[in-house]
């Protein structure tokens, strides 16, 4: 069991990530079609006791369509014909969407427009309807 560091205060122990290895798609010659090099990472968010629950709803609004219903992280990488360089390139991805997680949005604090600002949106709209209204059908009665 091996601590993997997220933040200095979150870490992951490597026992609650899951790697399965497959078959890369697309080209690529005889090597590649008889060697498992994509990485399928599995990472089970909902019982993590490593992570704070804050983290974990945030963390399920960052993965979108990448969280199963079961609270799920599943993550997968097949750009290297390496399984090495896969597997570190999908742990990194997840280390980075858990350092997403941690950061706390800031509140939108609600303002109003200034009178002023609000006088000189009128007035523009006023000067384009008057450009507007001279464009109009001339009559020569």
């Amino acid at each position: 069991m091996v601590a993997i560091p997220v933040t200095r205060s979150i870490s992951i122990d490597s026992d609650e990530i899951v790697e399965s290895y497959t078959r890369s798609s697309g080209a690529g010659g005889q090597h590649v079609n008889t060697t498992d090099s994509a990485v399928l990472l599995r990472f089970d968010v909902s019982n993590s006791p490593n992570l704070p629950d804050a983290v974990k709803n945030r963390l399920a609004a960052l993965a979108g369509s990448r969280m199963t219903r079961d609270g799920v992280l599943v993550l997968r990488s097949e750009g290297s014909r390496s399984q090495l360089l896969n597997r570190e390139e999908v742990r990194g991805r997840l280390i980075s969407l858990i350092a997403e997680a941690t950061i706390v949005p800031k509140k939108r604090r609600p303002t109003k427009p200034t009178k002023a600002s609000q006088t000189r949106r009128v007035d523009g709209k006023t000067k384009r309807s008057a450009v507007k209204a001279g464009r109009g059908k001339v009559s020569f009665d």
